[in-house]
């Protein structure tokens, strides 16, 4: 196992991860919702990022963008992934200061940011830390979930371990191989029409949670883009918010 700590350091000059609060001034069940923009591991777009933020908070629950490393900024994996269990460590050591419940701290991304929150709740036991790393939910959003075969979004793969990866490189970044009993329960949607990244990346996920005995909520729309974010013609969001009350 990995220390989280040490990888906390490093990451300060490389460049650091940064965090932007979005705290309601009432939170309610002390829920903090850790986000992570899409962008194809390449860049971050602010409508899965402050847009959801500004979303979410406005009903009561914390929310903490990351600004997580990049392909396009020279690193690969695992950078991400620590990235994002660094955020998780900090929010959750934070937990009392922002008037939160550690044991009610979720993550949630779209598109590529959907495969680096998969990959935190799957790969979170990863590395050695004094607080837990174990988110306690996720949302998922038309995620990336597989790193190879025919539902692939290769473009977000390529820029995560480069080209021509090894196939134990491409199996340990395929979050739905890794799925376990200690998995959170997650939340996700998806479109049926998704040309970006198809929906079988949202099914394969949620097979392998029901495998395991591990609850979930899927929804799959008829129509839609991919990176709709809030901008989808359907009430994702509200349904969201409606599985999220049921964590108190």
């Amino acid at each position: 196992m990995k220390t989280i700590i040490g990888r906390l350091a490093r990451a300060a000059t490389n460049p650091a991860p940064k965090i932007e609060c979005w705290i309601p001034k009432r939170i309610k069940n002390g829920m903090g919702l850790i986000i992570f923009p899409g962008g194809g591991y390449n860049h971050l777009a602010e409508h899965e990022g402050k847009g959801y933020a500004g979303y979410f908070s406005r009903r009561g629950i914390a929310c903490f963008v990351v600004r997580y490393r990049l392909a396009s900024e020279g690193v690969r994996h695992p950078a991400m992934l620590e990235d994002a269990l660094a955020a998780l460590f900090t929010v959750r050591d934070s937990a009392m200061d922002f008037g939160l419940d550690p044991r009610k701290i979720g993550v949630m991304g779209s598109s590529a940011g959907g495969h680096l929150a998969a990959h935190a709740l799957i790969a979170w036991n990863r590395y050695e830390s004094p607080i837990s790393l174990r988110p306690d939910f996720g949302i998922l959003c038309y995620p990336v979930i597989t790193a190879s075969g025919g539902f692939c979004h290769q473009g977000s793969i390529t820029n995560l371990i480069g080209e021509n990866p090894p196939p134990a490189l491409l199996d340990d970044v395929s979050c739905e191989k890794h799925v376990t009993r200690d998995t959170p329960p997650c939340f996700i949607w998806h479109t049926a029409e998704d040309q970006g990244v198809p929906v079988e990346n949202s099914m394969m996920f949620a097979s392998a949670l029901r495998r395991e005995g591990i609850s979930f909520e899927l929804h799959v729309y008829a129509k839609g883009n991919h990176g709709l974010g809030l901008n989808a013609p359907f009430p994702w969001a509200e349904e969201c918010v409606r599985w999220l009350d049921m964590k108190r």
